[in-house]
């Protein structure tokens, strides 16, 4: 399973890893991602996600349904 979140589609990135000598080596960079559930009201349902804790903020902001309408029309959710 790939390492991107659900709603905001974010995931790994790479960098470097810096040395006190100064030396770089390539590193990942892994999004805060955590398994939650949500409550899906229209459904009557609980609907498990793997999301980011960025998108849990957006989760509670917005609603559910309409974070996964938004994370639909860019592409996220099939």
């Amino acid at each position: 399973m790939a390492r991107v979140c659900e709603i905001t589609g974010k995931g790994t990135i790479s960098g470097n890893r810096v040395s006190h000598s100064n030396i770089k080596t390539r590193r990942k960079f892994y999004p805060n991602l955590q398994y939650k559930r949500f409550w899906l009201a229209e459904e009557n349902r609980w609907v498990e996600m793997r999301v980011t804790a960025k998108a849990m903020r957006i989760i509670n902001k917005i609603g559910l349904t309409a974070a996964m309408k938004r994370a639909k029309a860019d592409g996220l959710i099939g």
